[in-house]
């Protein structure tokens, strides 16, 4: 059975930078306590550009990256829980900035965990024979869903895209992703959400940290097995940017003091379904990492679900 590879990885960020100082100038906190916190030092806020906006320069860069041209492309998957606009979707407004012709598109919403699932379901198309080229994306602009005066989330949330060029792998080739470990738990959907037509994201902080410091790592172990990789290989762990003490706790558990654990959150806060593969381009443009090397991803969050695989790095 054909399986699928990444290709080739690609980000974008706003260029506006904002300080934990510059929060403290909004609400009642200060950069030591936010450090302490979450971890983050700064984060990248958009202004005019859009979630398609910032979808089509990240997918740009990695089309660019990939050898491949828009017209090798048959379909946009993008993961996102933060476009305003319900039609047309992001994937199609992607591919019409992009020149790809015709493509399958369509967005999928699992908030943090979406770009490991979009992952997923790109290699399920591709061993499928529905795709033979794709490009995967996870992007967000989650300042427009910020409280700006609620100083228990706008010191966290962030904007910003990343994006993988995924294509099908020769029969005789090695496949570069792995299976797929994806789930959720319903009882605890509410404590990550953003409702209503006005929204805000509101967020039960402890009972989130709670659950992915213990329930992760059982999890993350499973997507190793699954594609036949014993943890000490790995040679980088690319979780979701939510907190680095919930990177940090993740990592502890998984034992794997000889990997890199991505830690994007320092300068890019977190940016939901667009983080772990914003954090991976970054290890692959800074070549941080080998090519082919395994790479364990996980993304999990608001939902609450989860969802991980090994892959290759590009």
């Amino acid at each position: 059975m054909t399986g699928s590879r990444i290709v080739s990885m690609g980000h974008y960020q706003p260029s506006r930078v904002v300080t934990n100082d510059d929060i403290a100038q909004l609400v009642d906190t200060n950069d030591e306590w936010i450090r302490d916190r979450v971890g983050i030092v700064s984060r990248r806020i958009a202004d005019s550009e859009t979630v398609a906006d910032m979808a089509a320069a990240a997918a740009g860069k990695a089309l660019a990256n990939s050898g491949l041209t828009a017209a090798d492309i048959d379909l946009v998957v993008v993961a996102t829980c933060s476009s305003i606009d319900r039609s047309p979707n992001v994937a199609c407004r992607v591919a019409a900035k992009l020149g790809i012709t015709a493509p399958g598109a369509f967005d999928l919403n699992t908030a943090c965990s979406g770009f490991a699932y979009a992952l997923g379901t790109v290699d399920h198309a591709i061993r499928a024979g529905a795709s033979r080229n794709a490009i995967v994306i996870g992007a967000e602009k989650l300042s427009d869903f910020t409280d700006w005066t609620d100083r228990s989330t706008c010191i966290i949330f962030a904007d910003g895209a990343g994006a993988a060029v995924v294509s099908a792998t020769a029969d005789d080739e090695p496949t570069g992703i792995g299976p797929v470990v994806w789930g959720s738990v319903p009882d605890k959907s509410d404590a990550v959400r953003i409702e209503g037509w006005r929204p805000y994201i509101q967020q039960e902080g402890q009972a989130v940290f709670r659950w992915a410091t213990t329930a992760i790592a059982p999890l993350a172990l499973q997507a190793c097995e699954r594609a036949g990789v014993d943890p000490s290989e790995l040679a980088a762990f690319v979780p979701h940017q939510a907190n680095a003490r919930i990177i940090d706790g993740i990592a502890k558990r998984l034992n794997i003091p000889d990997a890199i654990i991505a830690k994007d959150i320092v300068e890019s806060g977190n940016t939901s379904a667009a983080s772990v593969p914003l954090a991976l381009s970054k290890l692959v443009e800074r070549r941080e990492v080998p090519s082919g090397a395994p790479v364990l991803l996980f993304g999990f969050g608001g939902g609450l679900t989860y969802a991980g695989q090994v892959v290759r790095c590009p």
